[in-house]
């Protein structure tokens, strides 16, 4: 990979869909075609899982990146019938290797000593640091921001 233009430490969810969210996260009343705007103001990617990204049409994942911002990214879980994901700079299929090399996955409890080391390797070869929470735990999730904010990423 050749040095990534973008924010080097990315920091999402797995999927911007989470009906737990409403009400802690989203608005009560925020439209559901407003959620990955909303998200996408608090976060800078997400990880889709294959049945999701597959499912969406071009149309759909057209609006999709209309409604983000230029620096957000999608990273997408491949899946074993080879699937072609969109074409953009913003769309990454997380291959094994890839993922090994780019993606954190939020565990409880954080430890921020092994994030931070993490982020110092990652920010060294300057190519980006994805960390995900699978379970969308938002007070993990702003434990991650904020020593993304203190590190200067």
């Amino acid at each position: 990979m050749t040095a990534w233009p973008g924010a080097l430490v990315l920091i999402g969810a797995m999927d911007w869909d989470r009906p737990d969210w409403r009400g802690r996260f989203y608005p009560e009343d925020l439209p559901d075609d407003w959620l990955l705007s909303y998200y996408n103001t608090q976060f800078q990617a997400v990880y889709l899982p294959a049945a999701r990204w597959q499912a969406a049409s071009a149309e759909v994942w057209a609006q999709w990146l209309n409604d983000t911002r230029s620096g957000f990214c999608f990273v997408l879980e491949p899946d074993a019938a080879g699937a072609v994901p969109p074409v953009s700079p913003r769309v990454v299929l997380a291959t094994p290797a890839w993922a090994a090399a780019h993606i954190w996955w939020l565990s409880e409890p954080l430890d921020p000593r092994a994030l931070a080391q993490r982020i110092a390797r990652q920010a060294a070869v300057r190519e980006p640091l994805f960390v995900f929470s699978r379970d969308g735990d938002l007070a993990r999730l702003e434990q991650a921001n904020n020593l993304k904010q203190i590190m200067g990423y």
